[in-house]
């Protein structure tokens, strides 16, 4: 069942203007309570840290590349961002990505861009408006056209949006034969990341209108997760990295805890100490962020961005 939303439909505002909260999520979870489909699959950087009540993300599939990627217009192919000319305009409608490159990049400018893939990428062919766009690698990837990718920005150049990469099934949190049938397809590593992400998120109440971004690495037993916020403009930042462990054994968690969710997310078959270790991380590193100002950072980047 094919289906538009919010979002897909107003494409001449920024998404940080829209001011909804569930732009690509509404329409879906509607046909979901009334009974019209059993699963949907988002994007899970488009779903709220908070799902209504009733809902849960039954799996999240193995996380595709989070990395942000730059497509160059044709007669800037083979440059990267540092060599594109003074003043050269880059099309992105995040303001996580703008935040993170105008500092990084000085030289230059950033606007907004909105449309679906197909119609970014021909706004940057057809026209001489810009330089450059910047997507997520995984969109990219995943639409076969991974040829396009002339860059991919790491965590030094731009850290990249919660949950980015990473599929979500969303299903009714009471269905129980339909959430043990999608729990197959959780990707146990790809689960704690998401769900440290989403804490921090969620402990920070960011959202589609402020700067918010991470970096999460899951290696040896140890959960990495780098969180930052930023002012509008990137002038102003605050960065910190935290680690915790994770292996913990599969225990057969039957009876009430069955359907605990961490921020949003039931996996079974994730043990249960591992999932709270992951979201503890989470609120722990914002709550450090928010210790040492993060919270008038964003709240300055909420109001300028409401002001525009």
């Amino acid at each position: 069942v094919a289906m538009s939303t919010t979002g897909d439909k107003i494409l001449d505002t920024a998404l940080s203007k829209i001011g909804e909260k569930s732009l690509f999520t509404k329409e879906l979870e509607n046909a979901l309570e009334r009974n019209e489909v059993d699963l949907v699959v988002h994007s899970l950087k488009d779903l709220p840290t908070s799902l209504p009540p009733g809902f849960t993300i039954g799996a999240v599939c193995k996380r595709e590349n989070p990395l942000d990627a730059v497509v160059f217009h044709p007669k800037n192919c083979g440059k990267t961002l540092s060599l594109l000319p003074e003043k050269s305009v880059i099309g992105t409608s995040s303001l996580r990505r703008a935040a993170q490159l105008k500092k990084k990049f000085p030289h230059l400018e950033f606007r907004d861009i909105r449309g679906n893939l197909n119609t970014r990428l021909k706004k940057l062919d057809e026209k001489e408006d810009f330089s450059a766009i910047i997507l997520a690698a995984a969109g990219l990837k995943r639409m076969g056209w991974e040829n396009r990718i002339g860059q991919l920005l790491g965590p030094e150049d731009c850290l990249y949006a919660v949950g980015q990469g990473a599929l979500a099934v969303e299903v009714r949190a009471k269905d129980q034969e339909i959430l043990n049938m999608v729990s197959a397809l959780h990707d146990a590593d790809t689960v704690l990341c998401c769900i440290a992400e989403r804490a921090f998120m969620k402990r920070l109440e960011g959202g589609c209108s402020v700067p918010v971004a991470v970096n999460t690495l899951l290696k040896d037993g140890q959960l990495y997760l780098t969180g930052a916020v930023y002012s509008l403009d990137g002038s102003d930042s605050l960065k910190e990295t935290m680690q915790t462990g994770v292996s913990y054994p599969h225990q057969n968690e039957d009876g009430p805890n069955d359907d605990v969710q961490h921020v949003g997310i039931t996996a079974k078959n994730v043990p249960g100490q591992a999932q709270e270790a992951a979201e503890n991380l989470g609120v722990e590193l914002a709550s450090l962020l928010l210790s040492k100002g993060a919270k008038h950072i964003l709240s300055v980047a909420r109001q300028l961005n409401d002001a525009h």
